[in-house]
């Protein structure tokens, strides 16, 4: 039996079903359109979903109350417990889908909810963070003022399985998943601490941080529930063109973020390296942290170490020296030295040291 044509001409054949049935899925993607029927449930259990009640009131409460005091304890664990309960995700999909579809009700009551769930929390978390008085606040806080354009990325992803989730419920069981990786209260809490502590930037990074989420989920809603088939696209095109470009003005200030955000790694990756492998210059270097001020001109580095021998002025110009030429400009080293004594017992009578 001659196989030579017979394997091509069946992997040919094999490969052209491939490509029709593909065809014919896209297709039927593009034209599926959702019933009457289940537009009208949709449309039910998102007003439900939406209505600002004593429910929803409790639940935001509730929330803010967990998220800020476990921003106050720094707890990650307790942060995460009030990313589950997560009141807000219900209001923002109602409002994706009734500025889509042009439902002004249901929108009119998904924003209303919205607004009034975010002006509680930072009212609860602002008096919170008033009434406990902390001094200053942990990492769990600062880590929620500087946002970056992955912050944007994980609330778009988010909020397209949370809407894809509400239009097919059998998988309804990801929305606590979707709202513990996107964080929509603690970043409102933030706020309030910020103002309680009369911090204008820890605020106003907060702030970016949640139109961001709020923005990349009502975005990535409004795909999800433009590409199931909920409403045609002639009439979405107006709310997409606006959350578009509100989102697109936030790609600047999270853009900037992100530079800064991979220079500081690049930055620590090569004080870490001159520290701990350039042994000529630097001797039994321990670092503990390193901040930097990117205002300043030059911008300005400030070390915390642990060292045994002390750090010589010739020392920090050679790691600047070293560091210009890594990174293609200056910066301005501050070492904050902690010294490292070893201590033992004294010997016994009769021992030797």
């Amino acid at each position: 039996m001659n196989f030579s044509n017979y394997y091509p001409q069946n992997l040919n054949v094999g490969g052209k079903q491939l490509v029709n049935n593909i065809r014919d899925r896209f297709r039927h993607f593009r034209q599926r359109t959702a019933t009457p029927v289940q537009l009208e449930k949709l449309q039910t259990e998102l007003l439900a979903e939406s209505t600002l009640d004593s429910s929803y009131i409790v639940l935001i409460v509730a929330s803010c109350a967990i998220a800020t005091f476990g921003l106050l304890a720094n707890s990650t664990a307790v942060i995460i417990g009030a990313m589950i309960i997560a009141p807000l995700m219900l209001p923002i999909r109602g409002l994706a889908f009734g500025a889509l579809a042009g439902n002004v009700d249901l929108f009119r009551r998904g924003w209303v909810a919205v607004a009034v769930g975010t002006l509680l929390a930072v009212t609860i978390s602002y008096s919170l963070g008033l009434l406990v008085g902390l001094p200053s606040y942990g990492s769990e806080v600062l880590s929620r003022s500087e946002p970056t354009l992955l912050d944007l990325g994980i609330a778009v992803t988010a909020g397209g399985v949370s809407g894809y989730a509400k239009v097919q419920p059998k998988i309804s069981g990801s929305l606590a998943g979707t709202a513990i990786a996107v964080a929509l209260m603690p970043p409102v809490c933030v706020i309030g601490l910020g103002l309680a502590q009369a911090n204008g930037a820890l605020s106003l990074g907060a702030s970016i941080l949640y139109l961001t989420n709020l923005l990349g989920i009502t975005l990535s809603c409004m795909f999800t529930f433009l590409l199931s088939g909920c409403t045609p696209l002639h009439r979405a095109r107006k709310a997409l063109s606006w959350t578009l470009i509100l989102t697109g003005i936030l790609l600047i200030p999270l853009g900037i973020s992100f530079v800064r955000l991979a220079r500081q790694v690049h930055l620590e990756a090569n004080l870490r390296r001159a520290l701990l492998n350039r042994t000529i210059t630097f001797q039994r270097v321990q670092l503990l942290d390193s901040r930097v001020n990117w205002v300043a001109h030059p911008p300005e580095v400030r070390l915390s170490v642990r060292v045994k021998e002390a750090i010589t002025p010739r020392q920090v110009v050679l790691l600047e020296e070293f560091l210009e030429s890594e990174m293609g400009q200056p910066f301005r080293l501050i070492f904050e030295v902690g010294e490292i004594i070893e201590v033992t017992r004294e010997p016994k009578t009769g021992e030797t040291e």
